[in-house]
């Protein structure tokens, strides 16, 4: 596997090795989704779990819509 070698500021690094210990995975599994992330479109993976799947308070009611007012052409 070819290999890179990254010179990163002292947090990013503290952050990505917590990350993979958090996670159970390499460094290297992190830094390359991080990379994949970045050239990435679409919502990120777990987004609608994780932020719109997220709520734990009642159940939201949408109100009843009402007909656009009518207005006077300018």
């Amino acid at each position: 596997m070819p290999q890179i070698q990254l010179d990163l500021p002292e947090d990013v690094v503290e952050e990505v090795r917590r990350q993979a210990e958090a996670r159970g995975v390499s460094v290297n599994r992190i830094v390359a989704e991080m990379v994949r992330g970045g050239r990435a479109s679409g919502w990120p993976a777990g987004f609608f779990d994780e932020v719109v799947g997220g709520w734990k308070g009642e159940s939201l009611v949408r109100p009843e819509q009402h007909l656009p007012e009518v207005r006077d052409e300018l």
